[in-house]
């Protein structure tokens, strides 16, 4: 008979109920119960072992192969080449810093990137995030993703993965056209504080007076409240008394002058008094080594009586104390720096934990 038995009497032996023939109906539900529970274990193994980077649950010869190449897998599966090809480029240019370093070097005994799991998920995540972005036309999305990458790499080994997505962001700001520019002036200052960290000077000035211009009449403002345009100010007051302080050095005293004072006008403008007072006391210095002491004199004697009414005037005080200490002293002395005087107690703006920006 076909019918299926699906009692037998006791009188037959156990075995017997395996020879029953079974309805194609009842094997195609045992068949997907076994895929079930195949696939509920497989899952909770990828969560238990934090495979937070592959979403496929299919990963019964993942086992075999390293947790890069298993990334790699995953991005290949999903069409994601574009990620696939930048994240085996960082890898390699990783193995090419640790070889050009050679073995007495610090690089040498730090682990590999393809060796760190959880940089290898960050990277995974939005590298694909910015493919899919990019593929849609959300260029603002592939900045976001961008940016997420420069600012998690804060150790300092990896400040060239930073720096690197930084750039990526840069570039990719200047396509983003719906946030009236924003995206664009974080991209501009994170280069220019780039620039500065690797001594180019004047690069940095230019990125950042790009700054300045796309915050001026803003009113966007950082994670602690601090306006767009007061940081562009911040900024340019600094670099402007750093290239005053070269072209001192260089003997040109009247075009240090200028950049002083344009220094002075970006610290009037910040509305930061001690920066203001720091600004005047470079400036009376950089009138003091051209020799036009009385002028020196009576730009700090202006600026100690301007804010002599304000809580901060022991500062410049102070400033101005020094100012003679160093007259005294120049005719014996050497030769005294601007940038010894500049940011002695204050530092460029710190946004995303390392000074730049971040949404």
């Amino acid at each position: 008979s076909n019918t299926f038995r699906g009692l037998q009497p006791p009188c037959e032996p156990w075995w017997s109920l395996a020879l029953c023939p079974v309805p194609c109906a009842l094997r195609r539900g045992l068949f997907l119960k076994a895929v079930v529970l195949i696939c509920t274990y497989l899952v909770r193994w990828r969560t238990e072992y934090k495979f937070k980077g592959l979403k496929s649950p299919f990963l019964i010869p993942s086992y075999r192969n390293s947790y890069k190449k298993n990334i790699c897998i995953d991005m290949l599966r999903r069409g994601y080449h574009k990620s696939f090809s930048e994240l085996l480029t960082l890898i390699q240019k990783w193995n090419a810093f640790r070889e050009a370093a050679g073995p007495g070097s610090a690089i040498w005994h730090e682990k590999s990137l393809e060796e760190q799991p959880d940089k290898l998920d960050q990277l995974y995540h939005f590298l694909t995030g910015a493919e899919a972005a990019q593929r849609a036309g959300y260029y603002e999305k592939v900045y976001d993703n961008q940016l997420s990458l420069a600012c998690f790499f804060t150790d300092p080994e990896d400040k060239w993965l930073s720096n690197y997505f930084y750039e990526q962001s840069y570039n990719t700001a200047q396509l983003v056209e719906i946030d009236g520019g924003k995206r664009k002036a974080q991209a501009y200052v994170n280069m220019g504080l780039i620039k500065e960290e690797e001594g180019h000077v004047t690069k940095a000035a230019e990125h950042f007076e790009t700054f300045y211009e796309l915050t001026e009449g803003t009113s966007w403002k950082d994670e602690t409240g601090r306006t767009y345009t007061s940081l562009a100010c911040q900024h340019l007051w600094r670099i402007y008394t750093l290239l005053a302080d070269k072209m001192l050095e260089n003997k040109q005293h009247q075009e240090a002058i200028k950049m002083l004072i344009k220094a002075l006008k970006m610290a009037k403008e910040g509305g930061d008094i001690k920066m203001h007072g720091e600004a005047a006391y470079c400036l009376s210095l950089a009138y003091h080594f051209s020799g036009e002491h009385e002028t020196a004199l009576a730009v700090s004697l202006f600026f100690a009586l301007a804010f002599s009414i304000s809580s901060l005037a022991s500062s410049v005080c102070l400033a101005f104390a020094e100012w003679k200490k160093t007259r005294r002293d120049l005719a014996h002395g050497p030769f005294i720096t601007l940038s010894s005087f500049v940011g002695r107690d204050s530092c460029s703006s710190s946004i995303c934990g390392s000074s730049k920006f971040q949404n």
